[in-house]
C-alpha cells in the first residue's frame, strides 16, 4: 500500500506539469531589441512582464497595451524608456524616449538639421540615459571686413564667438561694431573697420617774400632786383590714421627746414624829375585804390585781355584789369610796388576804385594778396 500510494503521488505530480506546461501560450517577445520566445500562464501582459520581473513605467514603450489577453503566438514589444537631456538653442527640457538614434530622436522632437545647424553628437549613435543632445540652429549674418560684404551662417552666441569661429583675427587698433561682447542675431551686422597708423614724410617749399626798398637814385617808378628769390625746403614728419586703407587723419609729430629760404629784395626810384606826359585834367592824377591779382590761367580766365592781349604768350606784360568807368581802357598808369602798366583788362567783381594786377605765375599773384596802393594816371 505504501508503495502504491508513493507510486500514485508520482503520477499524479508527472501528469500535473505535464498538463501545466503543455497548457502553456507562447508569445513572441521583444525586450529592448532582443527577441525571445516565452512560454507562459499569464493572462494579460501586465502579468507576463511582472512574472518576468520587468518593472513597466508610464514612459516606456509597450505594444500592444498592457491589459492585453495573452494568446498563442502573440508578438510583444516592450522598450524601456531613456531620459534625455535636450537643448536646442535657448530651450532646454528633459525628455524622456524610446526610440534607439540620434537621428530617430530628432525625427521624434520633430527637428530638422540644415547643413549649416550644429549638434554635439553622431546621428547613428545609440540613445543613452542621460544623455545630452544640444542643437544649435544656424542663422544668416551679414559680415563687413574692411569694406568687403560676405554672407555666412553663424550658430555663435557672441560677436567674438562669431569671429573666432570664422577664423578671423583683430588688431590691436581695429574697431568692431557690434561690441565683442554683445549677442549676435539672425540678420544682425557685424562689421570691422581696419585700423592702421602709419608715419609719413614729406617736403613741402617755403615761399620766400617781396621786400621793396625805396631808392631815390632811381627814377621814380623804376624797379631794380636787388636779390633774387628762392624758396626753402621744409621737411614734416605726420602720423597718418587710415581706416579700411583710407586715411581719414593727420597728426604733425615734427618738422625741420632743409633749406631756409631766400627774400627777394627789389628797390624802387623815387626821383620825382622825371617828366610825365599829360592827357587833360586826369594826367598826373594820383588816386589810392584797392588792389588783388590775377594770372591768365585764373579759375573763369581765358588768357586774354578785354583789349586783346594774349597774357599767355606775354607772361611779362604789365597790365592791370579795371573799372572802364573810373579808368579808361588803353590808360597808361603806374602803379605803386608794380611800376608803369596799361589799363587792358576788365573783371566782372572789379568795380569803382579798385584793380587786378596781373601776375605770370600764381605764387606772385599770392605774395601780392590784397593791398591798398597808390597809382598814379600817366597817359
Amino acid at each position: 500500500m505504501p508503495i502504491f500510494i508513493a507510486s500514485f503521488i508520482v503520477f499524479a505530480s508527472a501528469l500535473t506539469f505535464i498538463i501545466y506546461e503543455t497548457t502553456k501560450t507562447s508569445v513572441a517577445l521583444t525586450l529592448d531589441g532582443k527577441k525571445q520566445i516565452i512560454e507562459t500562464h499569464s493572462s494579460t501582459i501586465q502579468e507576463l512582464l511582472d512574472d518576468l520581473d520587468i518593472a513597466v513605467s508610464s514612459e516606456d514603450y509597450v505594444f500592444p497595451s498592457l491589459n492585453t489577453e495573452i494568446t498563442d503566438d502573440l508578438e510583444v514589444v516592450w522598450k524601456k524608456a531613456k531620459q534625455v537631456e535636450w537643448q536646442k538653442d535657448d530651450e532646454k527640457k528633459t525628455v524622456w524616449t524610446t526610440v534607439g538614434t540620434v537621428k530617430e530622436f530628432l525625427e521624434e522632437q520633430k527637428v530638422s538639421l540644415n547643413e549649416h545647424d550644429q549638434i554635439n553628437q553622431k546621428l547613428d549613435s545609440s540613445i543613452k540615459h542621460n544623455m545630452d543632445i544640444v542643437v544649435h540652429t544656424a542663422f544668416p549674418i551679414t559680415l563687413v571686413d574692411a569694406g568687403q560684404e560676405t554672407q555666412v551662417w553663424s550658430t555663435s552666441t557672441t560677436v567674438a564667438d562669431f569671429l573666432n569661429k570664422q577664423e578671423i583675427s583683430l588688431a590691436q587698433l581695429d574697431r568692431v561694431e557690434p561690441d565683442l561682447k554683445e549677442k549676435v542675431k539672425a540678420n544682425a551686422v557685424v562689421n570691422i573697420t581696419r585700423i592702421e597708423k602709419v608715419t609719413d614724410v614729406v617736403e613741402q617749399p617755403i615761399n620766400y617774400a617781396v621786400i621793396t626798398q625805396k631808392d631815390s637814385s632811381l627814377p621814380e617808378g623804376t624797379e631794380q632786383v636787388v636779390q633774387e628769390g628762392k624758396e626753402g625746403l621744409v621737411s614734416k614728419e605726420f602720423e597718418v590714421t587710415k581706416e579700411n586703407g583710407n586715411e581719414v587723419s593727420r597728426k604733425l609729430l615734427s618738422e625741420k627746414t632743409v633749406t631756409e629760404k631766400q627774400d627777394k629784395v627789389v628797390t624802387v626810384g623815387t626821383k620825382t624829375d622825371v617828366q610825365l606826359a599829360s592827357r587833360g585834367e586826369e594826367s598826373g592824377k594820383e588816386v589810392h585804390v584797392n588792389s588783388t591779382a590775377y594770372t591768365a590761367s585764373c579759375n573763369g580766365c581765358s588768357g586774354r585781355t578785354a583789349t586783346g592781349i594774349d597774357l599767355k604768350a606775354n607772361p611779362n606784360a604789365k597790365v592791370i584789369a579795371v573799372d572802364p568807368s573810373f579808368i579808361p581802357l588803353g590808360t597808361k598808369v603806374y602803379v605803386e610796388g608794380y611800376g608803369y602798366a596799361i589799363a587792358a583788362d576788365t573783371g566782372g567783381s572789379i568795380k569803382g576804385k579798385k584793380i587786378d594786377v596781373f601776375f605770370p605765375t600764381t605764387a606772385e599773384a599770392y605774395r601780392w594778396g590784397n593791398r591798398q596802393v597808390k597809382i598814379k594816371i600817366i597817359d
